[in-house]
């Protein structure tokens, strides 16, 4: 039933959720050197509340990446070292919306993550990362609320509600 080949999206072995928290753990090391980036280049008087949320963004993504880490040492693998690509802009906007997209793409792939981790009976790792998913959640709803945007609805969740436009 576990066979990789019969497998289901939510059926993996410890060996490939290790592969796939590794993939996560490159999105940690993006964000964090995005907020770190980003919450130093955004100018304007209209950017100063998003740039210091960003710089709180950077050091919480720092302990997803030591959580992330342990988990993978956990599952006997090593820990990745490469993190995936950093977009640059010149306007702030589509700054925000690089950071928006990739949070976007975390709280995807970390609400798989946990139906995979309780699959193999992680419950202790799916919880870590619940842990990990609220926090993600509450960036993506920083980073629409500085866009003026909705959350982008992933369904399951709190998200698609529209939120106030705070400038």
């Amino acid at each position: 039933m576990g066979d990789k080949s019969t497998a289901n999206e939510n059926e993996v072995s410890r060996e490939r959720l290790a592969e796939l928290l590794n993939e996560d753990l490159a999105r940690e090391y993006q964000a964090i050197i995005g907020y770190v980036v980003y919450s130093q280049v955004l100018t304007g008087a209209q950017y100063m509340d998003i740039a210091s949320q960003l710089e709180i963004h950077a050091k919480q993504e720092l302990d997803h990446a030591l959580i992330i880490s342990r988990q993978i040492d956990y599952l006997g693998k090593m820990p990745a070292v490469t993190p995936k690509p950093v977009r640059t802009s010149k306007d702030p906007k589509e700054m925000l919306r690089y950071d928006l997209e990739n949070e976007t793409d975390t709280i995807r792939n970390y609400r798989d993550r946990i139906r995979q981790c309780e699959t193999l009976g992680e419950f202790a790792m799916a919880e870590q990362i619940r842990q990990i998913l609220v926090q993600e959640q509450d960036h993506q709803i920083d980073l629409a609320t500085a866009l003026g945007e909705e959350v982008p609805d992933l369904g399951g969740g709190p998200q698609g509600r529209t939120l106030g436009k705070r400038r």
